[in-house]
């Protein structure tokens, strides 16, 4: 027997309406202000890089680079180009200075471990394992508004 699951899909809601106290007659809608940047399969801990992301996370672009360059961790030069590809990124989608960017979230989750034996003494081997992480940094640009009028209500 044949079971069509497609039947039961929950159909989309439809868009929400908010309303400002100032202008009720408005329909509002929310504007992209945040843009992002992520690497994956980065050849560094999670660990020794969590510890230069939370140096960084909430602060604004241009403390963000200076740090990252003057901190002495590995972890720091593929951080500070995520951090630098992000901000093209909102120069470019979102036309947006380098001055009103600041770091509004910065992750670093678990990636792929690439496990490898070397060989010992008796014949014996030995497990290494690498261990990989991925890196994603949201910037968000404080100047523009984080609303936009779509069209007034009839």
């Amino acid at each position: 027997m044949i079971f069509n699951f497609f039947r039961f899909r929950k159909k989309q809601q439809p868009q929400t309406q908010e309303f400002t106290p100032d202008r009720p007659n408005l329909l509002l809608r929310k504007k992209k202000t945040e843009v992002y940047a992520s690497g994956r399969h980065i050849s560094i801990s999670v660990d020794k890089a969590r510890r230069v992301i939370d140096q960084i996370r909430g602060r604004s672009y241009e403390e963000t680079v200076m740090i990252l360059e003057l901190m002495s961790y590995r972890a720091c030069y593929p951080v500070l180009q995520l951090v630098c590809a992000a901000a093209s990124n909102a120069r470019s989608v979102l036309g947006s200075d380098k001055v009103n960017l600041i770091i509004s979230k910065a992750e670093v989750n678990k990636g792929r471990t690439v496990k490898k034996l070397k060989p010992r003494a008796r014949g014996r081997s030995y497990a290494i394992k690498r261990t990989s992480c991925h890196i994603t940094i949201v910037l968000k640009d404080i100047s523009l508004d984080e609303y936009e009028d779509m069209y007034p209500l009839r």
